[in-house]
């Protein structure tokens, strides 16, 4: 998020000495991205954070591909993935191209002795059920249902829940996640016109610092594999920080929607963007006010991108037989467009009271054996009369 947050205790300067109570150091440490490009933070930490005392196990969590060249349009049942205990082990990725991956989620239990660390990917999480606390190397985080949290690649972070009952959509971004460009000005600053602003950004306000030696678990995402670390020293030991890199929360029901008198094409719902993706958010709102209007949206054909929607809660206006957890594939090359009697029943119809998530990749993506465990294969003949 491009603006600037600070946590903690840090010194007037960077790159000068910053002293503990007895006399010695706090070790800096730059956070950022893009090489020295991109945005970053400066942490100031109790011990080295450059102290491994072992590399364990090194074991690949890549994906298995179904279908690698795909035109058919999906629906799949994202509920039909089954609960785990573990978060890691319940992460089930059922889309994905060299850009990003869409995974789905339904861990049963905190992440308890590990901590875990992404350096392919920023990590944007949906929370669809559940409630609980993000707890980062940069602060802390509550989160509840509608909660999208942004997680910078190389965080280290444990996730804890309040009870067993958690959906999460997951995006994996190999490059980072922005607030869209058009909603800023030429400072940064998200501008009137926004559908949302800074007030609506969560950031990290409770800060754990531990000084604590001893083993501990890094579970550490890289090319595709889990590498298990041990680390010497306890990984939440940051006593202040400064910069734009850092996590933060935003949720759905922050979005304001942007309507109408006509059809609002799908730009107006974005939230987030990358150089290869955009994520957007249907909320509820009102419909289209021209007399004549059509509130269901007009048919349209995916040349560019693959367009992903995640159904959240609602009526889904625009679709026959969907529920809560379903996410519709529609891929670039083929149009598709309003189920038969959606655009019919829509007339005159006054408001939505739809939430879901929209990803639309610039590039295709692959549809994992994951994803077919849960496929509806008919699904592409479901605009048949």
């Amino acid at each position: 998020m491009p603006f600037y947050h600070t946590l903690g205790k840090i010194p007037h300067k960077r790159h000068i000495q910053f002293r503990k109570p007895d006399g010695s150091l706090y070790y800096e440490q730059l956070f950022g991205t893009i090489g020295f490009d991109g945005m970053y933070s400066n942490s100031y930490h109790e011990q080295r954070p450059t102290q491994v005392k072992a590399i364990k196990k090194q074991y690949s969590v890549a994906p298995k591909i179904a279908k690698s060249n795909n035109i058919q349009s999906y629906r799949l049942k994202g509920f039909q993935v089954k609960p785990e205990k573990d978060f890691l082990e319940s992460r089930k990725t059922v889309l994905v191209n060299q850009d990003c991956a869409i995974v789905l989620s339904a861990p049963k239990e905190s992440t308890k002795n590990y901590f875990y660390k992404n350096t392919d990917a920023d990590e944007l999480i949906f929370v669809h059920r559940g409630t609980g606390k993000l707890r980062t190397m940069f602060g802390n985080l509550d989160f509840k249902y509608g909660d999208y949290l942004l997680i910078p690649r190389g965080i280290i972070y444990k996730i804890d829940f309040d009870t067993a009952d958690n959906r999460l959509f997951i995006v994996e971004s190999h490059s980072p996640i922005y607030t869209p460009k058009r909603y800023r000005n030429w400072f940064g600053q998200l501008l009137e016109h926004s559908p949302f602003c800074e007030r609506d950004i969560r950031k990290p306000q409770e800060l754990e610092t531990y000084n604590e030696s001893g083993d501990f678990l890094m579970k550490v995402k890289k090319k595709g594999e889990i590498i298990e670390m041990i680390y010497a020293s306890h990984p939440f030991d940051v006593v202040g920080y400064d910069g734009y890199n850092y996590p933060y929360a935003f949720s759905i029901h922050d979005f304001e929607p942007i309507t109408g008198r006509i059809h609002q094409p799908p730009p107006v719902h974005q939230t987030f963007e990358t150089n290869a993706f955009v994520v957007c958010s249907f909320v509820p709102r009102l419909y289209d006010y021209h007399p004549q209007s059509i509130p269901a949206p007009y048919n349209h054909s995916n040349i560019d991108s693959d367009e992903v929607l995640y159904y959240v809660d609602g009526d889904f206006m625009s679709r026959n037989d969907i529920e809560a957890g379903h996410i519709s594939l529609h891929p670039a090359g083929i149009p598709h467009g309003p189920h038969p009697g959606a655009a019919e029943r829509s007339i005159g119809k006054v408001k939505t009271d739809e939430l879901a998530v929209m990803v639309d990749t610039f590039k295709p993506l692959m549809v994992t054996e994951e994803a077919m465990k849960i496929a509806d294969n008919d699904y592409y003949k479901s605009w048949l009369e």
